[in-house]
């Protein structure tokens, strides 16, 4: 008889067959090492790229104005970064250089990738559980209710999911960026106005088929409160599949928000975004045999990012499908 670990004890049988799952399957361990290493970047970002302002540091340092990009390895000349410890030792170097080289206007590539790591994690993960919070309480409602409250919620999640979700998020976007003003905001407000929709009608369908369970009615039967009923007993046990699809979105989310700020929508020129970044490459397309790195590091850390998180979400929905179990 195999013995139960405190770790497994404490997790609970099934929140531990779930966490050993994703570590067993090469591609899961793959996303895990990818996620853990843009953790890292982020985390360092002041180390690895010094803000040359401190006080807005996902400003990208500008060397000059002129409009051709310049090689991988050119000298700084203004608005040069402090030197950190680790430069010296690890490019030989006594003076700062462009790492990645610079792309059109002079900014300085190797800083908008290594800062655009910590505008990836902000709002992919501000979206995400704002979106996932969003979705769990309009579809828990309008599931347990049902009658009118439900035809009336899932009617209008109907009216919105026939819209093209990047398409209304882009106008939107563009609609509120002259009212706030350039920044991640309006973008931000998009992509969560229209990123609910799919929680609530997946949370909806579990919890139909679980609210006439004989555990939920005996809740009611004992006196529970209705708020009681749904967030204590109903929706830990529906929120499995929310879940996974909350894993993949986040993906999803980054590629969205570089999407529009490739297209010049929200933030403002110059912001440390992987999109922003690429943006500058538009005029230089027909030249990238010879600038070919003012695309390679931005969009390299793009599909990285974006590769790490499907793989982990992809583990999570094999280790919580039923058909699954016992091959992962």
């Amino acid at each position: 008889m195999r013995k139960i670990t405190r770790f497994e004890r404490f997790l609970g049988p099934e929140n531990y067959r779930v966490l050993v799952g994703l570590f067993k399957t090469p591609a899961s361990i793959a996303g895990f090492i990818l996620i853990s290493f843009f953790i890292l970047v982020a985390l360092a970002a002041p180390v690895l790229a010094p803000p040359v302002t401190p006080s807005d540091p996902y400003s990208i340092p500008r060397d000059g104005f002129k409009s051709q990009p310049r090689e991988m390895g050119s000298e700084w000349t203004k608005n040069v970064p402090d030197i950190p410890f680790w430069y010296k030792a690890v490019t030989g170097n006594d003076e700062w250089v462009h790492l990645f080289g610079t792309a059109q206007g002079q900014y300085d590539i190797y800083y908008g990738v290594i800062w655009g790591t910590r505008t990836a994690f902000k709002t992919g993960l501000l979206v995400v559980i704002s979106t996932l919070l969003i979705g769990v309480i309009v579809g828990s409602v309008s599931a347990y209710y049902g009658g009118l409250v439900d035809n009336i919620i899932m009617r209008f999640v109907d009216v919105l999911l026939v819209l093209p979700t990047l398409m209304a998020t882009l106008i939107l976007a563009a609609v509120l960026t002259p009212v706030i003003g350039r920044s991640t905001l309006p973008v931000l407000i998009s992509l969560i106005a229209f990123g609910w929709l799919g929680y609530a009608r997946i949370i909806r369908g579990d919890i139909l088929s679980l609210k006439e369970r004989d555990y939920v009615l005996a809740a009611r039967v004992i006196g529970n409160t209705d708020s009681r009923i749904l967030f204590r007993h109903i929706i830990p046990n529906a929120i499995f599949p929310t879940l996974v699809l909350a894993s993949l979105a986040i993906g999803d989310v980054v590629l969205s928000f570089a999407a529009l700020s490739f297209l010049g929508i929200g933030v403002q020129v110059g912001y440390a975004d992987w999109g922003q970044v690429l943006a500058f490459a538009r005029n230089w397309i027909s030249s990238l045999d010879t600038y070919w790195y003012i695309i390679a590091w931005p969009g390299l850390a793009l599909v990285l990012y974006v590769m790490g998180f499907n793989l982990v979400g992809d583990a999570l929905r094999d280790v919580l499908d039923p058909k699954m179990r016992g091959k992962v």
